[in-house]
């Protein structure tokens, strides 16, 4: 075969390819027909402040959050103190780093560990997904956290998150949670585990701005406050930064079973999450 032939051979195959690539459109990429990659404006995170929502974590995909609890509380001394405490953020904070990750579709795993050395292990399954045609959203909780670097004083939990949609204007949230072992202290006379009934609402006011809210109802082992959060919120694709106020500093369930410092003791904290996908 000559040179002449082979080239010739060769540019028909070229145009050959390129009026077949524009006659048929490109292939969609792999995952993008998954709802799970959605954004959903009325979920845009995996907690409101420190309890979990309904969101569905795409398979194999993953997030990240930091909680920040500054320690002073707000009214602590008179105006002009804690205006020279720059409100709390010149004082000493509890820091929280989590990472979440999805090995299958529904089911998500994470750990948390705070700057007082606790570690929690967490996980949760979808059941019900409201975006897939519920009615509600619900998901099966379950945890341990361990004091310690979890070696010691461990607070297993179970219960469940029913979320409801309201549009894309935002969710409600009703979650019944037992925590045993919320006694570390465990005096004699004393229950030693905690039914938890968490509320939470998150509201969407502008397309990208929310106010959330949680309250965190006890029985059984409930010493100190009710732990209560309000926050004001930003999302920017997929990175989420949360001011909140707090009358406690409990990021685990087996901390929130053990309540806040005070009702009338509120602090300053923010959260700042980022979804990988």
């Amino acid at each position: 075969m000559s040179a002449r032939r082979l080239v010739l051979m060769v540019l028909m195959t070229v145009l050959l390819a390129s009026s077949a690539q524009g006659q048929n459109p490109p292939a969609a990429p792999p995952g993008a027909d998954n709802p799970d990659l959605d954004p959903n404006p009325s979920q845009p995170d995996f907690t409101l402040v420190n309890l979990p929502t309904t969101l569905r974590l795409p398979r194999m995909k993953s997030a990240f959050r930091v909680t920040h609890r500054f320690l002073r509380a707000l009214g602590q001394d008179d105006f002009g103190s804690l205006a020279g405490d720059l409100f709390g953020l010149d004082s000493g904070a509890i820091i929280g780093l989590e990472y979440r990750f999805a090995p299958m579709s529904g089911l998500q795993a994470g750990i948390l560990r705070t700057s007082d050395r606790t570690i929690d292990f967490f996980g949760q399954y979808n059941v019900l997904n409201q975006r897939g045609g519920n009615a509600i959203g619900l998901g099966v909780l379950a945890a341990i956290d361990g004091t310690d670097n979890f070696r010691e004083s461990y607070s297993p939990s179970l219960g469940v998150a029913i979320s409801r949609e309201l549009g894309n204007h935002g969710a409600v949230y009703v979650e019944p949670i037992w925590v045993n072992n919320s006694n570390l202290s465990d005096l004699p006379g004393e229950d030693n585990s905690t039914f938890l009934m968490g509320l939470g609402a998150r509201l969407r006011l502008r397309p990208t701005v929310y106010l959330t809210g949680e309250f965190n109802p006890r029985a059984g082992y409930s010493p100190g406050a009710n732990q209560g959060s309000l926050a004001i919120e930003k999302r920017a694709g997929g990175h989420v930064f949360q001011l909140n106020f707090s009358n406690g500093f409990g990021n685990t369930m087996g901390q929130l079973a053990r309540g806040g410092t005070a009702s009338g003791d509120w602090y300053l904290g923010f959260n700042i999450s980022r979804k990988f996908y």
